[in-house]
């Protein structure tokens, strides 16, 4: 057979593998995909497709590229004759339709085959008079619910039934379900002084939407209040905003809503009346096997048209894709394209390829499998066999829409703080506690995400299905490091956080839509985990071969910085206010913020007796506590004398603060879940809180009003060095400076008076106590061996200063590292300290004692000088019997060793632990058992 015969004859059989729909839309093959699939030059295959134009056998269609298709195949699908010789046109509609503008829901892959009764259903709710009707959409998660609202949105454009500039407004009732106050805040607007913090007028979602279309996706979480509200709507097409008590205002809107549940068991049947028209989009096992080959190519299309770079698929691949998809619908397979096209793409760059080749054996395991479900079903493998081949998609022309119902992975970092932002300044924060608010806030979807889609056994395998095999074991690389440079034990949270994260970020280089600064300054820069964000993008750039924005450290910074072990038993919070709904719209706004789970509200209606209301609240705090006490911020002070009652008849401890507002509460509720904070802390720091703008003028002035003495016999030298190592521990303990005097033996008491007519003294510090006993005294030694630190943390606390939780001293790591900064040669002493303190903590607990703060030391410092001796080859040869160590003690060492493996990848010797053993004998001997 001629070349020119193959040609002709390849693309008489590409037609007719092609769905109508996409025919009109986007159909025909480009000299490119011929010369790749033929395996010809493709100068030959532009000859021979011009020759075959002239000769009138194929059709032209421009653009970028220019695609081609049989004319007789054409004439046979539509059934028509083409008079016209050398057809040239922009798409097939120009022949079929001439002088009409393309329906929008041509794009809509099955539009004409399997989703025919979805589109003319959706057609029929936008033109029916005199204004449409109002719709659900039903369907599995990624299905394409808020694409189909939207070409029906796009289709009353096309049919003139909404303006060109008509609103198309989304909204996900799941943002707020848990606080129906505020979720109908967010769709009908408030009042000025509608709840707690409105202080001015805000529009609705309703309102916005005035003239256009209201789309509510997971409107089954929407309270039944709130859908009483919205029917009503429906029915009079007036509404009234929260705090109005008329409906007097009145908007056209066509409501559109998406569920995945089914409506008759989630949704008020009164509700469901008022939607005639529900439409079922069906899952994606259910559309024909061309349909889901179009899918893929049209998804394989966005990809090459992000990366751009062609992108050839073996037909084994396109099986396995097609079959991988158990849950997600499309919104999954897009993941698995994205996830396997990423790896293609670090290839294509590795080997310096113009294009990205997809072959079975660069499928991750759980793709790969989709090649077996497929065959389990024996119709489907066989019609699949019959059309899915080898594909060769090119960038260029390929078709990308922002409108795709995308599963969206279920931690997105990007995502998360450019959405809270404006809440936040809403809600009055000033920057500085915006940043703390975006860390926790980031923390609790970290541990909201876990826990809702991963479980301990098959955890690792459903994230594989989300990113990248490289993306995750290079997270948890990225795990030991922060774990050695923030002395930080992570969860494998962090593991699935980060790989989430870094696989939206890839995606974001990819797509070239990476901004170019962040939304706003979250990091001291001068912060540790802004200094291990630096590494972490060097490593970044070094796997990936990227360049890595600036901005993009600080995310990782942020991150990080949320990032920490899970905390069981935190102080509970109650809120108690007068008012039918005072409390609830308070925590609402908190729970909205931090997602919190310790807080919970009591309102307390007028008509109801202080009696009845005792009751609620002693249920209330058996209910939340965890063994920690609640805290209970009530608005009025004749509240506060339940707080004994409550507490003989709960046998609970409870705290009482009047005055509550929204500020003190999210202060109340980050102090609890964030900090970790003991009821009496929390009630101390908080006790005179008026709002964040005041807050840190309020710790700044504490700072300023008190001093620490230290004393030595000179005053100079040894109480200037001394001076240096408080000022030192107060800042790790505090991150503000206090003032430290030096003074000498004799003028100690006339220092301390003369400072006490100006400043509080706080404490004195060294050899000599002072005459006036009021005045605290921690010795010398005490501080040394670090008891005195712990006295000094409580004399902070005293003076409702925030102080750091921690159960590390301070002294203990300050002292050890200045002593291995001397002494060490190849390791940095800072990066190996947090694996020492781990070292010294494991050997604590596999002996089932507590070391004197000299011994620890002692272990530390022993052990970092054999760890360097393992970097040269230079261990120490043990010479003493080792029949006479303790077995107990080598097991406990040899199990704590393996912190060093792990953690900075060294081995200890055997001779080296042996020496180990030797220097735990006394102590261990005793130990409490």
């Amino acid at each position: 057979m001629k070349r020119i015969d193959r040609i002709l004859e390849y693309i008489a059989e590409h037609t007719r593998k092609l769905a109508e729909e996409h025919l009109l839309y986007d159909g025909g093959i480009t000299a490119a995909e011929i010369a790749a699939h033929q395996n010809m030059l493709r100068n030959n295959v532009s000859k021979e497709l011009s020759d075959l134009l002239r000769a009138d056998h194929i059709i032209k269609i421009k653009g970028r590229p220019v695609k081609f298709l049989h004319k007789q195949t054409i004439e046979d699908i539509f059934r028509i004759h083409l008079k016209e010789k050398q057809i040239e046109v922009g798409s097939l509609d120009e022949i079929l339709r001439p002088g009409e503008q393309v329906d929008p829901f041509h794009s809509l892959i099955g539009f004409k085959d399997s989703m025919r009764n979805q589109v003319e259903q959706g057609k029929a709710a936008i033109l029916y008079p005199p204004r449409g009707l109002h719709t659900l959409i039903v369907g599995q998660t990624g299905v394409g619910k808020t694409l189909f609202a939207k070409l029906m949105y796009n289709y009353g454009k096309h049919m003139k039934r909404f303006s060109e500039d008509s609103p198309f407004i989304v909204f996900n009732c799941a943002d707020y379900y848990n606080n129906p106050q505020l979720l109908i805040s967010h769709i009908f607007g408030h009042v000025k002084g509608a709840f707690t913090g409105a202080d001015s007028e805000k529009k609705g979602l309703v309102e916005k939407a005035d003239g256009g279309i209201l789309f509510l996706d997971e409107i089954h979480r929407l309270p039944p209040e709130g859908q009483e509200m919205i029917f009503y709507f429906m029915d009079t097409h007036t509404y009234n905003k929260l705090g109005e008590s008329e409906r007097n205002r009145s908007a056209n809107v066509l409501l559109v809503a998406a569920t995945t549940e089914d409506p008759g068991s989630s949704m008020l049947k009164t509700f469901i009346r008022r939607i005639p028209i529900t439409i079922n989009i069906p899952p994606l096992q259910e559309r024909t096997p061309a349909e889901q080959l179009q899918i893929l190519k049209h998804l394989l299309e966005s990809e090459a048209l992000r990366v751009n770079k062609p992108i050839k698929v073996e037909s084994e691949v396109v099986k396995a894709l097609i079959g991988s998809v158990t849950y997600g619908n499309i919104g999954q397979l897009k993941s698995n394209i994205q996830l396997v096209c990423a790896k293609g793409f670090l290839n294509s760059i590795r080997e310096n390829r113009d294009e990205i080749i997809l072959d079975f054996k660069l499928l991750p395991g759980n793709i790969r499998e989709g090649l077996f479900n497929l065959g389990k079903n024996r119709r489907e493998i066989e019609e699949f066999g019959a059309i899915a081949s080898q594909l060769y998609i090119t960038p260029e022309g390929s078709h990308a829409t922002e409108e795709e119902d995308v599963l969206e992975p279920p931690f997105n970092l990007y995502k998360l703080i450019e959405d809270k932002i404006s809440l936040l300044k809403d809600e009055g924060l000033d920057d500085s506690y915006i940043n703390r608010f975006i860390t926790t806030d980031v923390n609790i979807h970290i541990k909201s995400f876990y826990n809702r889609f991963y479980n301990l056994k098959g955890s690792r395998e459903r994230i594989l299905k989300i990113v990248d095999n490289e993306v995750l074991e290079f997270a948890e690389e990225v795990k030991l490091l922060v774990e050695e440079e923030l002395d930080r034990k992570c969860s494998e949270r962090f593991v699935y956080a980060f790989s989430l994260h870094l696989s939206a970020f890839l995606k974001r280089i990819r797509e070239k839509k990476y901004g170019g600064k962040p939304v706003y300054d979250p990091v001291n820069q001068n912060d540790e985990e802004y200094r291990v964000a630096l590494t972490i993008k060097d490593m970044i750039e070094a796997r990936f071969g990227i360049d890595v924005p600036g901005a993009e450290i600080t995310y990782v910074a942020i991150l990080l910085k949320s990032v920490e072990e899970e905390r069981q038993g935190n102080v509970g919070i109650i809120v108690a206010a007068h008012g039918n709904s005072t409390a609830s719209s308070i925590v609402g706004v908190v729970d909205s913020l931090l997602g919190s789970s310790n807080i919970c509200a009591v309102d307390m209606p007028l008509d109801v007796s202080p009696r009845e209301i005792l009751e609620i609240i002693i249920d209330k705090v058996k209910s939340i506590d965890s063994g920690r006490g609640v805290l209970m911020l009530v608005d009025m002070g004749s509240l506060l004398s339940f707080e004994a009652t409550i507490m003989e008849r709960a046998g609970i401890k409870v705290k009482t603060i009047d005055m509550v507002s929204t500020p003190l509460t999210l202060e109340a509720v980050r102090k609890a879940s964030i900090l970790d904070m003991e009821l009496e802390d929390i009630y101390r720091s908080l006790k005179d809180f008026r709002g964040y703008n005041n807050m840190e003028a309020s710790v700044n002035a504490i700072l300023d009003n008190k001093v620490i003495v230290t004393v030595c016999s000179s005053g100079k030298g040894a109480a200037i060095k001394v001076k240096e190592f408080v000022e030192k521990i107060v800042y790790d303990l505090t991150e503000k400076k206090m003032t430290v005097i030096p003074a000498k033996i004799k003028e100690l008491d006339k220092v301390v008076k003369e400072l006490q007519t100006k400043q509080s003294v706080l404490a004195v510090i060294g050899v000599k106590r002072p005459s006036d006993r009021g005045v605290p005294f921690i010795p010398l030694e005490q501080l040394i061996d670090a008891s005195g630190e712990e006295l000094l943390r409580e004399l902070l606390l005293h003076n409702e200063l925030p102080v750091a939780q921690t159960n590390e001293s301070v002294v203990i790591k300050d002292l050890c590292e200045d002593s291995l900064k001397e002494f060490l040669t190849y390791l940095n002493p800072h990066k190996i300290l947090g694996t020492l303190m781990r070292f010294v903590q494991e050997l604590e607990r596999e002996l089932q004692t507590d070391f004197e703060y000299a011994m620890k030391v002692q272990i530390a410092i022993h052990t970092a000088h054999a760890l360097e001796r393992m970097v040269i080859h230079d261990g120490l040869v043990y010479r003493g019997e080792t029949e006479t160590l303790d077995s107990h003690i080598m097991n406990a060492v040899n199990r704590a060793c393996g912190i060093f493996a792990s953690g900075i990848n060294l081995t200890l010797s055997d001779d080296e632990k042996y020496y180990i053993c030797e220097m735990l004998g006394d102590v261990y001997k005793t130990a409490p058992l």
